[in-house]
């Protein structure tokens, strides 16, 4: 049995917004597992507050940049223990440079990512240096790439927050594309559309949808046709194109694209986030 400590609770507390003692049992039900645990409050209705679609991490910054053309980006994040280290001009200028770094060989993989050389040495040498600068632990934690005919990034005000769009085609006004990567910030989809989500995902939802709808005391013939509808509205609200846009709430985002072009379309995305 895990030791479930009050800052593990309040934490829990923070990422769902449900009661202290709900999330103090879920913890206990589920031997400290945080994951799990949002699936126990979930089932049982629990108020949730995140949508956990984002990675989570401890402090940094979550850089985001593409090439001239905008047909590359890349998202690294450069982690480190506390904020005041965060927003410390020289950490940041050290993350944009891994970014420019990545921007300028697209490595395949993090770990190639980090044998690239700036300064005259690698970039995992300068990460174990900046650990040493600053007394802190310092780690380059993530890198992703995209590359289409326009990709389009996003940084959140405090680098806290990132996001990268790849679309299928150019646009003539790149506040199209724009407007979609910080839809991409704001609501946090899961997929681009409904087909792009993970089947375990859908298996967990369709659970979730049963628990609830027993919970609530339906009959238990008519419990699958809800967990179906619940599974709808999930489909609307997490995934990228069926989503309100966030600019005008009386349409979708397939919808505002399509005015732009009809052709047009999100072929990818990618969302990190700093856990708040």
């Amino acid at each position: 049995m895990a030791d479930i400590k009050a800052a593990d609770v309040a934490k829990l507390r923070q990422m769902t917004g449900a009661g202290m003692m709900d999330c103090k049992q879920a913890l206990t039900e589920t031997n400290g597992d945080f994951d799990l645990a949002i699936d126990i409050l979930r089932k049982k209705g629990q108020k949730i507050a995140s949508k956990r679609a984002g990675r989570v991490a401890a402090e940094g910054a979550v850089i985001a940049k593409t090439n001239g053309d905008n047909t590359f980006g890349v998202l690294i994040v450069l982690n480190c223990e506390t904020d005041f280290v965060a927003k410390n001009e020289d950490f940041v200028k050290k993350a944009h440079a891994i970014a420019d770094a990545a921007l300028a060989s697209r490595p395949a993989s993090l770990d190639a990512l980090k044998q690239l050389v700036i300064g005259g040495h690698t970039i995992d040498s300068e990460v174990t240096n900046l650990t040493g600068v600053t007394g802190e632990k310092v780690e380059l934690s993530f890198f992703r790439s995209l590359e289409s005919p326009m990709v389009i990034p996003y940084i959140h005000p405090g680098n806290r927050l990132a996001t990268l769009v790849s679309l299928n085609k150019r646009v003539a006004d790149i506040q199209v594309a724009k407007d979609v990567a910080m839809q991409v910030a704001a609501m946090a989809p899961v997929a681009v559309t409904k087909d792009c989500v993970p089947q375990n995902i859908i298996d967990k939802e369709l659970e979730i949808g049963r628990a609830q709808a027993l919970q609530e005391g339906k009959p238990e013939a008519i419990v699958d046709k809800i967990a179906q509808g619940k599974l709808a509205k999930y489909f609307k609200e997490s995934t990228l194109l069926s989503q309100d846009f966030i600019k005008d709430h009386k349409i979708t985002v397939a919808d505002y694209l399509a005015h732009n072009d009809k052709e047009l379309t999100v072929l990818d995305f990618v969302r990190f986030t700093l856990n708040d």
